[in-house]
Formats: C-alpha cells, sequence, structure tokens
C-alpha cells in the first residue's frame, strides 16, 4: 500500500511541477498528437493508389449522408446529393460545350454562390484545375490573371459581365472560350452556359476521366498580389489542398458542427480552409454572398452556425456594432482566421462571450504556418518542434530589406524578441511549388544559403516575432505589399496606375498605419512633370476606373523628389512614418473622397475626422 501512495504522491506532485513550470504542456501535447494524426493521414493519401483527393472525399460523403444539408444559400438548402448531381450537369455540359479534358485550366469569374462549388466540383470530375479569379479586378490585372494560368476557358457570373465585356476582345483575338451562367446572352463571343447545364444528364461521371491527377498535380490557382505589381497565380497541388484541408480538424471541428463562409471564395481562407475543410469534415456550410455585420449574429442564431471564420476587419465591424442584449445568445464555439488586434479580440470575446478564438498564420504559397490553439490574445501561433527542424525567423535589415548575413554569408537567427523574417526550409515534405507562369517571381521567394551553403527556403515576406514562451506575434509585411481590408495590395501595381495621370511623373506607394484599424491603407508620394499642378480629377480617374476600392491610395502627397537607395530603389520607411498627418507634413497632401469623387486638399478637419471615424475608410 505503501508505495501505491508514495506513487500516486509522486504523480500529484509531477502534475503540478508541470503545470507550475510548463503551463502550455498540455496543449502542447494533444496539439502535436492531433497533428501527427493528420500527417500520418496526408502520408496515406500520398502512397494510395487509385490517388483520393477531396473530390472523392466529396463523393464518399455522397454515399454516406446524400440527404445531409451541406450547403444553406439565402434561404435555400442543397444537400450532399443535389449538389453531387448538379456538378455532374456541369462535367457533361462543359465536356460537350468546351471540349475540356483532363488538365485544361478553367477561370471561374464569380461571386460566392452555391454555382461557384458544383462548377468547381464539375471541373474537379474531368480533372481540370480551377483558377479562382477575385471579382473585384478588371481591365490590365483581369487579363493578367487570366493568361498566367494558361486557362482557354473562362466562366463568369451574369452580374460581372460588364467586367467580360471591357476585356472581351482581348479574350476574343487569344481564342479564349467565354461562358455566362446565363439562359441566354445576346453579346457575339460570350456563350450562355446555364441553359446548357439544365439539359444535360446528371448521370455519375467516369473515374477515367481524371485518371492521371496524383497528389502533386494542380488542383487549383489562387491569386496572391506581391511585388510584381500583378497578382501572382500560386499553384495549389492536390498535397496541399489536403493539407489545408485539415485545419479545420486541427481546430476542433467535427461531424456536427456548422460552419459560417461569408469570406470570398477565391481566397484561401474562403476556399481551402472553409470550403474545402467543410468536405473533409462532411459538415453544413452556411454560404452568405458577402460579410454583413448588421445580419451576422442572426444568421449564426438562424442557423445554429458552431464555427465562424474572420479576418481582423470583419471582427473589428461586429465589435463596431450597437451593442444589443442578446449578443451571447448564440451557438458559436470557434472562430477561424487571421489578423485580428488585441484589442479587438479581448472586445469580441467580452461581447460575445466564450469563444474559441484560432488565429492563423499561412501564406497560400508558403510551406511553414502557425495556429494559436492556446486562444492567448494577440498571438497568430505556437512554435513546437516541428516549425523549429522546418524553420525559423531570420535577422532582417529593415533600410536594405533583406536578411542580415554573417562574414560566412550565411542568414543569422533572430533572438529572442527579436523582430526577423519568417523563412521555411524547402524539402520533398515541406515543397515550394511558386507561380504559374512566373518563373522570375518565384525565383524571388527563393531564400538560399540559409543557414548553410547550398540549402533552400521559402521567403514568406512577413515579419514576426518570438517571445520566450514560444509565442508567435505577426509584426509586419516586407517591402512592397500591403493589407488593407483584408486583401493584398502591391505598391508597383498602384504605382503603374497612378503614373497613367497626365501630371504625375513617379510615384512611391506604401501603406500607413491609422489608428482604429487593422493593415495599412494606401498612400502614394508623388512628383509632378515640370510645369504641371496636380490634377485631382484625372488622379481620381485613373484609381477609380483601374483599381478595386482596397487598392485606391486614399492619401496622395507632392514632393519634389523621391528619396532613393543606393541602387536605385525607393525609400520608404521614413515616409511611412511620417504618416498622413497635414499639420507634421509641409508637403501638399490630398485626400481620395468618394462622395465628391476627386482627391481633395488634406486638411486637419478632414485629419480629425478620420481619427474619430467620423469618416470611414
Amino acid at each position: 500500500l505503501l508505495p501505491s501512495i508514495t506513487l500516486a504522491g509522486l504523480a500529484i506532485l509531477f502534475f503540478f511541477y508541470i503545470r507550475a513550470h510548463f503551463p502550455y504542456f498540455s496543449a502542447d501535447f494533444w496539439t502535436v498528437l492531433r497533428s501527427v494524426g493528420l500527417g500520418l493521414r496526408l502520408l496515406k493519401y500520398k502512397r494510395i493508389k487509385p490517388f483520393y483527393s477531396i473530390l472523392d472525399c466529396f463523393l464518399d460523403a455522397v454515399k454516406s449522408h446524400p440527404d445531409k444539408i451541406f450547403l444553406h444559400f439565402e434561404g435555400r438548402a442543397y444537400t450532399y446529393g443535389e449538389v453531387d448531381r448538379q456538378s455532374n450537369k456541369v462535367s457533361r455540359a462543359l465536356q460537350a460545350e468546351a471540349r475540356l479534358k483532363e488538365g485544361d485550366a478553367v477561370a471561374l469569374f464569380m461571386a460566392n454562390e452555391p454555382s461557384f462549388v458544383w462548377i468547381w466540383l464539375g471541373l474537379a470530375k474531368l480533372g481540370c484545375p480551377a483558377a479562382l479569379l477575385n471579382f473585384n479586378i478588371r481591365s490590365k490585372s483581369l487579363l493578367h490573371c487570366f493568361s498566367c494560368c494558361g486557362a482557354k476557358v473562362i466562366i463568369a457570373s451574369p452580374e460581372l459581365q460588364g467586367a467580360v465585356e471591357e476585356v472581351l476582345p482581348t479574350l476574343r483575338e487569344q481564342g479564349i472560350s467565354v461562358y455566362l451562367l446565363s439562359e441566354s446572352c445576346s453579346v457575339p463571343g460570350i456563350n450562355a452556359l446555364l441553359d446548357k447545364i439544365s439539359q444535360a444528364s446528371d448521370q455519375p461521371m467516369s473515374r477515367d476521366l481524371r485518371a492521371n491527377v496524383h497528389i502533386r498535380s494542380t488542383a487549383i490557382y489562387i491569386y496572391t498580389s506581391g511585388t510584381t505589381g500583378l497578382p501572382k497565380a500560386a499553384v495549389v497541388t492536390h498535397e496541399r489542398v489536403w493539407a489545408s484541408s485539415f485545419l479545420q480538424a486541427a481546430c476542433g471541428v467535427t461531424t456536427e458542427d456548422i460552419f459560417y463562409i461569408n469570406l470570398p471564395l477565391y481566397h484561401s481562407a474562403g476556399f481551402l480552409i472553409g470550403l474545402v475543410g467543410g468536405i473533409e469534415r462532411g459538415i453544413t456550410i452556411i454560404l452568405r454572398r458577402k460579410f454583413s455585420a448588421s445580419q451576422f449574429w442572426d444568421d449564426c442564431r438562424k442557423h445554429d452556425v458552431t464555427v465562424m471564420q474572420y479576418i481582423g476587419e470583419t471582427m473589428r465591424y461586429l465589435c463596431n456594432m450597437p451593442k444589443k442584449e442578446n449578443e451571447k445568445n448564440h451557438k458559436v464555439r470557434i472562430a477561424i482566421g487571421n489578423g485580428v488586434r488585441p484589442d479587438v479580440w479581448a472586445e469580441f470575446l467580452h461581447r460575445f462571450g466564450d469563444i474559441k478564438v484560432k488565429e492563423l498564420y499561412a501564406a497560400t504559397e508558403g510551406n511553414i504556418g502557425f495556429i494559436n490553439y492556446t486562444s492567448k490574445i494577440g498571438a497568430v501561433g505556437r512554435v513546437n518542434f516541428v516549425h523549429k527542424v522546418g524553420g525559423g525567423s531570420m535577422s532582417f535589415d529593415i533600410e536594405k530589406e533583406e536578411p542580415v548575413r554573417n562574414s560566412a554569408g550565411l542568414c543569422i537567427k533572430a533572438a529572442v524578441g527579436e523582430t526577423g523574417l519568417l523563412v521555411g526550409k524547402v524539402t520533398q515534405r515541406s515543397p515550394f511549388v511558386g507561380y504559374a507562369g512566373n518563373q522570375q517571381q518565384t525565383e524571388k521567394k527563393r531564400l538560399r544559403d540559409v543557414l548553410k551553403k547550398g540549402d533552400l527556403y521559402f521567403n514568406s515576406g512577413d515579419l514576426l516575432r518570438i517571445d520566450s514562451d514560444n509565442f508567435v506575434y505577426f509584426q509586419d509585411r516586407v517591402g512592397d505589399t500591403f493589407r488593407w481590408k483584408g486583401e493584398n495590395v502591391a505598391t508597383s501595381e498602384v504605382a503603374d496606375i497612378l503614373t497613367m495621370a497626365y501630371c504625375v511623373l513617379e510615384a512611391n506607394v506604401y501603406g500607413v498605419k491609422v489608428e482604429g484599424h487593422e493593415g495599412r491603407i494606401g498612400m502614394a508620394a508623388v512628383t509632378l512633370k515640370e510645369g504641371q499642378d496636380f490634377d485631382c480629377a484625372d488622379a481620381y480617374k485613373q484609381v477609380a476606373t483601374y483599381l478595386p476600392t482596397y487598392a485606391r491610395p486614399r492619401f496622395i502627397r507632392i514632393q519634389p523628389s523621391l528619396e532613393m537607395t543606393g541602387t536605385f530603389k525607393m525609400k520608404k520607411v521614413k515616409l511611412v512614418e511620417e504618416g498622413f498627418n497635414p499639420a507634421q507634413i509641409k508637403d501638399p497632401l490630398y485626400f481620395l473622397d468618394p462622395e465628391k469623387k476627386t482627391y481633395v486638399p488634406m486638411t486637419e478637419e478632414i485629419y480629425r475626422a478620420i481619427a474619430s471615424m467620423e469618416i470611414k475608410l
């Protein structure tokens, strides 16, 4: 009896010792255990013959629960069986009309709607990767996005017909087949598709149509902004699709949960984590055309939502809504997303109850990521031994915008608490595939000779800080990209558009912080052509015509010359620090006034109205 009591006492002492010295041991242990299990599943899918894709997972769900609701959208419910049959009709219609075959890329230019889902599934049944186009892009950007994935077919929603017509002459020159999801279309060169789908058979498609698809085949293209100035098509393989789909499971989502998607499906968050993750779990998804703060909680209560998605901006919008008595009257237990500020995070929990916020860090094309599985406010994740083996944070020179290297030419690991550049080691298990049709930009994301000569790492372009407790905090983006309204904005694309204004000689575009807002809003320092004054109307016309709302520079600073580095790169650090306060900046400043549809002189009155949030940005 005595040895048993002694052992029990030692066990209790050990428990309290672990709890006191390693407060996150339990969370770390179960997270690593769950990750190992998911890793073994991925390994199984890599080896299984024939290849088992997320489409096969969906088809298994159709067999096991055909009458379970898969999608709720605008008052209509669609079962797994219905979506499957509808996707069969899509496959047959596109096979007959567009002569699609395995490997042909097809661009989807669509907003959030059920047809987005079954068209993607229909393409997958033909072995065709889908390129998910951002429905906000227009003109030059739209043509660029379309061409870099090598697609010969584009399918668009009826409400986007005008945007398609803008570029139709170029598409026709290139022999592109253009389809509109409508019963009819009178525009020459645009073919109606909905009538063909409705007339097609809904019988299952043969698996032989995708017999050559494997784990490393391209599944989809998702567009990410970068230093090129135009969006880059990140190649998302079936391996990456599977890995992303496991994020719901890693966050504790079960088959009984109901998942709410209000983020755009053209983004990896909405598509990979939300939709594809939902298929992996076999759950019901509430799909919304776009986010609405005023209807968010009513939707959650109406549909018994248990898991929500967010980005920092949407979380803030919810917190900015007028308070109500029933705010904690809902079933939401998990929130998955990224980019929320600590103060907003704390306010969200205070107002809406004990929701487990699973803050993520990841990049669509990247090979390293984090999950804050402890829900510690402010952190984007936690480092474990997997990250220490596969990547880390390197000391970074902000002015030169490059990693600091030692006398041997190797990078230096960032010290604890030091802000550094996040990198991920490129291996067979953690590949970096790169961007379609853009070898130059793919190479820019490759960092060589990091910890030893000849090694290869993925350069995330993000600065993070890891504290003494191994929590990871996002600090900033590097250089030529900033984030606003949940979208990445490429500065050189904006600069190209600004210089289309007749009066502008050069433009240096950057993002500046605004109190009370996530990310950075667009600002530009410009020089004018000799003898020219700043033409407010023309500058507004260019940015309004060619840039989506989130990418338009809201502030413009007129300078006599732009400061350059020794390698003729535009200096931004000082400009970013100086911001847009007219009381501190002697250069002429202008503000984009969307109501007046022009740029207006920036006054201290406007500045105060922005600070007090009277002016909505």
